[in-house]
Parts: structure tokens; C-alpha cells; sequence
């Protein structure tokens, strides 16, 4: 029997924090370095809002992005490039990308389903997109009515026109660990996907808990499974925290040496799945847990807050985020 435990190492306080396992057999053992600094992608301004059924003003969101911009995030999903038909907030993509303050060293990736998308993107200055898929046959058919194979096999015009323009891909999963039509959805699925993304070009992989039903150890088990297929180093986690798990699924995550991890500023973006339940993970709590941690992001949780403060004002609801209501109360 083992249990973990969270220890300095003997370099004292500045070094990296270790997971170390007491066995009663074995006494303390080293198990593996959290990651000393971990990249935040913020999804607030697409996968946040894109749900919103009022539609939010342009500028709004291009102040939201700028705000973000700001507090050092180096990753900042601004827009879609879906038909207006079906994601109407997402219909003023061009204007966002036009109008919002590019700073030096933050990325401003956009959602793009297909060629059509990729080339109005690219046309509106996109220098970097996305592109998903999901581990669920069900989920794929009735959210874009194909099969998973078929769904992949549509991006393979995408990549092409990406790599001739030199636009990196990143890759999204949906429902790693859970679908709101099949229940339980296997790693070995999961694993299949992100291993295709990956061989097509997709420098990045996002493993996405839709549903928000993981578990730590159902965490653990698909990362696992898919860290067979694809190289850690390119896997990225994107939690939900509709049970409440987000920030312990995390950190499993970051155990298992995934550095990425995707975020949405105030938790902005509702499950809808689950009547009444949250969303996206909130970016100031996962900030808060990762310096608490002593992990370098590079971002000004203030900053982030400010940030939340705005949306949250101008959508006329209160954050999701635990640490900003905390800091309120404060």
C-alpha cells in the first residue's frame, strides 16, 4: 500500500516541488518533478462565449482579448471561423482579429472546421489555428453528423493549406473522459485520435473533458493510455469543472508531466450537458494553484482578475472563478 505525498526537494525551497510515494515496504521514493513552468491557453474569448445566447458587442470581446493580452498569457483563443449560421456570437470573427492589440510573444489561435474557415482566418491575420475531433462516435454524429474517421479525414485539406502557409495546428478531443450519449468513453479511443492529429501535423493535442465527469484516477488512466501514442511533451489538458474535479484532474495531469493547460478567464463557458453547471475551468484558479505550487506561468493573476471583473460585469453575472469570489469577500 502507498500513499503520496507533495515535498520540497533537499535543494531547498527554490527547487522544484516533488510527488514522493511512502511505501511501507520501501519507505520514500521519488516519483516524478512537476513541471517547473506550465503554459496557460486561454479559451475564454471563443469556447467561453460562444455559447453566450446574447450576442456580445465586438468591442467587449476585443477588450476581453487586449485585457488577457495584458496580464501575460501567452496563448489566447480569440474567435472562430464557423459559419455565422451555426455559432452566431462567433459572426464578427473578422472584426475581432482586426481589432484587437497584438502584443510580441502572444499567440491568438482560431477555431477553424474546415478549408473555407482556414483561409478566411488566415486572410483576417490568423498565424495560428485549431482543429477538433472527438473520442465519441456518438458525440461526432449528431454534433457534425460523421463518424470520427470521417471527421479526421475532412481536416486533411486543412493541414495541407497549413503547411504550405506555414500556420501551425493545434488539436482538439472531446469527451477524453466522458459523452453525454455513450457515458463512459475509453482511453484506447482517446489514444486513437490524438494519435492521428498528431501524425497529420497537429503540434499540440488538447484532451478535452467535455462533460466535465473525470475523476483524478480516470485522468490518469487515459493519459496513460495515450502517452503511449503521443509524446507528453505535445499533450495539453482541457478541463471541465462541472463535478467539481478540474483542478485535482490538473494536477494529475502535471504529475504524469503534462505542461499545457487550457483555461477560461472567470470559468466562462457553461456545460451544456448539465443544466445549471459549470463550465470551463476557471484561468485564476488554476493560476493561483500553480503558484502555489511554485510553477512558473508568467502571469499576473491580478491582471486575470481585472480581466474576469470586466466580462463578468458586461455578460451581468457573477465569476465562476472560486479565487476571485474569494479575493471579493477579502
Amino acid at each position: 500500500m502507498c500513499q503520496q505525498y507533495l515535498a520540497f526537494s533537499s535543494a531547498g525551497k527554490s527547487a522544484p516541488l516533488v510527488w514522493v510515494t511512502r511505501s511501507r515496504t520501501a519507505g520514500l521514493r521519488a516519483c516524478q518533478t512537476l513541471p517547473e513552468k506550465v503554459k496557460i491557453v486561454e479559451v475564454g474569448p471563443r469556447d467561453g462565449l460562444q455559447n453566450e445566447k446574447t450576442i456580445v458587442p465586438s468591442e467587449t470581446k476585443i477588450h476581453l482579448i487586449d485585457l488577457l493580452s495584458a496580464s501575460g498569457l501567452p496563448v489566447i483563443e480569440a474567435t472562430s471561423f464557423v459559419s455565422p449560421k451555426w455559432v452566431p456570437q462567433m459572426a464578427d470573427q473578422v472584426e475581432v482579429m482586426k481589432g484587437i492589440s497584438r502584443r510580441p510573444g502572444v499567440s491568438y489561435p482560431v477555431l477553424t472546421p474546415n478549408l473555407k474557415g482556414f483561409q478566411a482566418a488566415v486572410q483576417a491575420g490568423a498565424s495560428e489555428v485549431a482543429i477538433f475531433g472527438a473520442a465519441s462516435e456518438l458525440f461526432s454524429k449528431k454534433n457534425i453528423n460523421c463518424s470520427v474517421d470521417e471527421s479526421l479525414q475532412r481536416f486533411d485539406e486543412v493541414m495541407k493549406a497549413a503547411k504550405e502557409a506555414g500556420v501551425p495546428v493545434r488539436g482538439y478531443v472531446s469527451c477524453v473522459l466522458g459523452c453525454p450519449y455513450e457515458g463512459k468513453v475509453e482511453p484506447v479511443k482517446v489514444a486513437h485520435v490524438a494519435k492521428r492529429l498528431y501524425a497529420m501535423g497537429c503540434y499540440e493535442i488538447s484532451l478535452g473533458d467535455t462533460i466535465g465527469v473525470g475523476t483524478p484516477g480516470s485522468m490518469r488512466d487515459m493519459l496513460e493510455v495515450v502517452s503511449r501514442e503521443v509524446p507528453v511533451s505535445a499533450l495539453a489538458v482541457h478541463c471541465h469543472d462541472t463535478y467539481g474535479q478540474a483542478l485535482a484532474n490538473i494536477l494529475v495531469a502535471l504529475q504524469m508531466g503534462v505542461s499545457v493547460v487550457d483555461s477560461s478567464v472567470a470559468g466562462l463557458g457553461g456545460c451544456p450537458y448539465a443544466q445549471g453547471a459549470s463550465g470551463n475551468v476557471a484561468t485564476e484558479d488554476v493560476v493561483y494553484m500553480l503558484h502555489g505550487l511554485g510553477i512558473q506561468t508568467g502571469v499576473d493573476l491580478s491582471k486575470v482578475m481585472d480581466a474576469g471583473a470586466f466580462i463578468c460585469r458586461s455578460l451581468n453575472r457573477r465569476t465562476n472563478s472560486k479565487v476571485a469570489q474569494a479575493t471579493c469577500k477579502l
